[in-house]
């Protein structure tokens, strides 16, 4: 009876804890091994999460989205030419192509931030998120007076490509809104990379990331206004990277 008693109670307190994580904590089992269920439930996480680095970005139904917005977006690729190449040469997906490149070539009106939106290593996180939190953030901006160049969509891209973009655009700023690493709790999460003056050669240090950008993690109102914080903060004291903190959340515990 008492072990009976002590089991529920083991049971509880898990239940309890996987209200607030959706780590896998407490897994039931069967004799030494993980139940049947939740075997099952970590394959079809893994399957999610090898689905969103592999599937193909729907370029035409996220170019729609955008234009709903009011957006005028620019397609580009990098120099990957496929998924493969993308995986396997990470260099590829750091800079553009040369069609690409001359796209940009007529763009020269001076801005203060460019925006870019890059499949990344989740075409499932872009589709899904990219247009909402612009939706949220470009408002944001308007009411500040930010000047903007036309956003960017750019297949199979990693962060660094936004440099690059950055330059062409003679923007002062780079966000770049992008696939993140999907993990098997997470395989739809967006990030957002902040650059001050983007150039190519530019270091992860000299940048600023807000990640998890989707309903179940950092929502979107959320990241809209951490984003405009650090796009300010940026533009004051001219630098973005490891010296610009954001402090957002304290500033909140303040209020």
């Amino acid at each position: 009876m008492t072990k009976d008693i002590r089991t529920r109670n083991n049971d509880l307190l898990w239940a309890n804890l996987r209200a607030y994580t959706p780590a896998r904590i407490g897994l039931a089992r069967a004799g030494v091994a993980a139940s049947t269920a939740e075997h099952l439930a970590f394959q079809l996480a893994h399957a999610r999460a090898r689905d969103a680095v592999h599937d193909a970005l729907d370029v035409p139904a996220l170019m729609t989205r955008l234009l709903q917005l009011g957006l005028a977006p620019v397609h580009l690729h990098s120099a990957a030419p496929d998924r493969h190449a993308y995986l396997l040469r990470p260099d590829l997906g750091r800079a553009l192509d040369a069609p690409s490149q001359e796209k940009l070539l007529a763009r020269t009106a001076p801005c203060d931030v460019a925006f870019v939106v890059a499949d990344g290593l989740s075409a499932t996180a872009v589709a899904r998120h990219a247009a909402p939190l612009l939706a949220a953030v470009l408002p944001l901006l308007d009411r500040e007076g930010w000047t903007k160049s036309p956003v960017t969509l750019v297949e199979q891209g990693r962060v660094a490509i936004g440099d690059e973009i950055g330059v062409a655009l003679s923007a002062q700023l780079a966000v770049v809104l992008i696939g993140e690493r999907p993990g098997l709790s997470s395989p739809d999460s967006l990030g957002a990379y902040i650059t001050w003056q983007p150039r190519p050669g530019r270091k992860d240090a000299e940048r600023n990331c807000i990640s998890n950008i989707r309903p179940e993690g950092l929502g979107y109102a959320d990241a809209a206004a951490k984003l405009v914080y650090l796009l300010t903060a940026a533009r004051h004291r001219q630098l973005s990277g490891v010296l610009l903190k954001d402090d957002t959340d304290a500033q909140k515990a303040l209020t």
